[in-house]
């Protein structure tokens, strides 16, 4: 007989912390969903914004190794405080302190000017959590490839190049926390246009 707290998932026994993990990543995935249900990305086939919270989270997974379910789900919800109504409140009441600060600390300043936005980001990489610095990483890289396979219209290839250039300089504040990761952006990157 199995111990109650024990279920079969997929061939192998999983605990029950590892079903709450689950339950906490499913429950941001479709938190995020909502959020961004009216919104899309800006490439060439403005797909579904989800789409970019759930690379992502697989991004995270499958090439960097992280299986915390609070960075996953603060991966999911990254996006959440910058383009939605989202609050802070509510994801601290729906998904905890620690899921709500890592949202928090990749989330840029909406009230200041896209310039000063970007050095902010530069600068505050450098102190961020482990945990936030994964997400920030595995964004930059989602960013690229995206940049890469459908860049927005109306972007110059300057344009391109310099949202490249500026990922590398937030990248590079980020080093030392997630080496496959690192690799993964060292890849993308080499494809600047």
């Amino acid at each position: 007989m199995t111990d109650s707290r024990n279920s079969k998932v997929s061939g192998s026994t999983q605990s029950a912390v590892g079903i709450a993990d689950t339950g906490l990543v499913l429950r941001a995935a479709r938190f995020a969903a909502w959020k961004h249900r009216d919104q899309r990305r800006k490439g060439r086939g403005a797909l579904p914004y989800i789409n970019h919270p759930l690379d992502l989270a697989h991004v995270l997974w499958f090439e960097g190794g992280v299986e915390d379910a609070v960075t996953l789900a603060a991966a999911l919800l990254h996006d959440t405080l910058e383009d939605t109504q989202t609050t802070y409140q509510e994801l601290q009441g729906e998904f905890g302190e620690n899921v709500a600060s890592i949202v928090m600390e990749v989330t840029d300043e909406p009230t200041i000017n896209w310039r000063a936005r970007k050095r902010l980001q530069i600068s505050r990489a450098r102190l961020a959590s482990p945990e936030a610095k994964q997400v920030k990483l595995a964004d930059k890289i989602c960013n690229l490839r995206s940049l890469v396979a459908s860049p927005p219209n109306g972007w110059s290839i300057e344009r391109q190049r310099a949202y490249f250039d500026w990922s590398k300089e937030v990248v590079d504040q980020l080093r030392g926390v997630n080496n496959e990761l690192e690799q993964r952006f060292d890849q993308i990157w080499k494809r600047r246009p």
